[in-house]
């Protein structure tokens, strides 16, 4: 079975409460194919022309965070009881990553206790930051003990937040690069932090094949004894012991450059919808079946990878 890790659905209901909650930047996902209705009944025909048997519905970078406790709560409420009606709609298609009102810890574990165990949820969605603020923060903690606790699935996408910098917000450069170095600066953090090691029960999915990390993992190993020595293991045998999806806009050289970094084993298959959408969205998924690509290799990656993270039986996955 091929389910697709990186794919993302809003309602205008719900983008519209992210708006009241303070966000600013929903225009751009209005009207892009990612809502309901005849929406979602096109997607269906794209998953059908290009092999997709199910998608994992996420609200990252959407998510409902803001200082409005209330507010946030509404908005995270409102929108796993949408995924849930999705998902009830069409069961042999969707599942969905619950969404969590952080940065407010209490409300956060309390809703995706719901989610998970009242709703159906398989994981739970989160950007790679919350409100500028790295996961890796201790006032966090808590909700990681948590997923730990369950041993669920964490998907982690960019905010679009630029990385916080200028020099990337200033120039355009927000979601060509500066998405891709989100990813990076997060999955360095928790490699960094030893956040695999902390919370081993969570199945960490990291965006984007991991940002530019492919390219950094041996100049990690050389350097991090001196830059970064609380870090309790290679950053490159850390990494193995998370996830990440195939999302590369059908780049082959960086699939590849995965591949040989993290192992074919610690890929998943994403497409990104809807902003890989109609050829995008086909050559998502063919460019993994590349005759480059060991058939084995392509094999467990579309289909065997993603079967294994969501067994519930953990000898299962390990």
């Amino acid at each position: 079975m091929r389910i697709d890790v990186h794919a993302h659905f809003w309602t205008d209901d719900y983008l519209d409460l992210l708006v009241d909650l303070g966000k600013t930047d929903t225009d751009t996902q209005r009207g892009m194919g990612a809502g309901g209705g005849a929406e979602l009944e096109a997607r269906l025909l794209l998953m059908d022309r290009a092999g997709v048997d199910m998608q994992v519905l996420s609200t990252a970078p959407q998510n409902p965070y803001g200082t409005d406790r209330e507010k946030a709560v509404t908005a995270a409420r409102f929108v796993n009881d949408q995924y849930a009606g999705v998902v009830a709609a069409h069961p042999d298609r969707f599942l969905a990553f619950a969404s969590a009102p952080l940065p407010h810890i209490s409300e956060s574990i309390a809703e995706i206790g719901r989610a998970l165990d009242d709703l159906g949820m398989v994981g739970v969605a989160m950007n790679t930051t919350v409100l500028d603020r790295a996961l890796v923060d201790p006032e966090f903690a808590p909700v990681f003990a948590e997923l730990d606790r369950r041993g669920t699935v964490l998907y982690l996408h960019p905010a679009g937040n630029s990385a916080c910098s200028p020099l990337i917000r200033d120039y355009h450069l927000t979601w060509m690069a500066g998405a891709p170095i989100e990813d990076t600066i997060s999955v360095m953090q928790l490699i960094t932090t030893g956040f695999p090691l902390r919370y081993p029960n969570i199945r960490i999915i990291n965006s984007h094949l991991g940002g530019a990390l492919p390219m950094l993992l041996q100049r990690a190993d050389n350097q991090y004894l001196w830059e970064a020595p609380q870090t309790p293991e290679a950053p490159s045998v850390l990494a193995r012991r998370m996830w990440y999806d195939t999302v590369g806009h059908g780049h082959l050289p960086a699939l590849k450059a995965a591949i040989e970094s993290f192992g074919a084993d610690r890929l998943i298959l994403g497409t990104d919808f809807p902003y890989e959408n109609d050829k995008i969205f086909v050559r998502a998924i063919d460019y993994i079946s590349d005759p480059s690509i060991a058939a084995a290799d392509a094999r467990a990656i579309l289909e065997g990878n993603a079967e294994r993270i969501f067994a519930p039986d953990r000898s299962a996955r390990v």
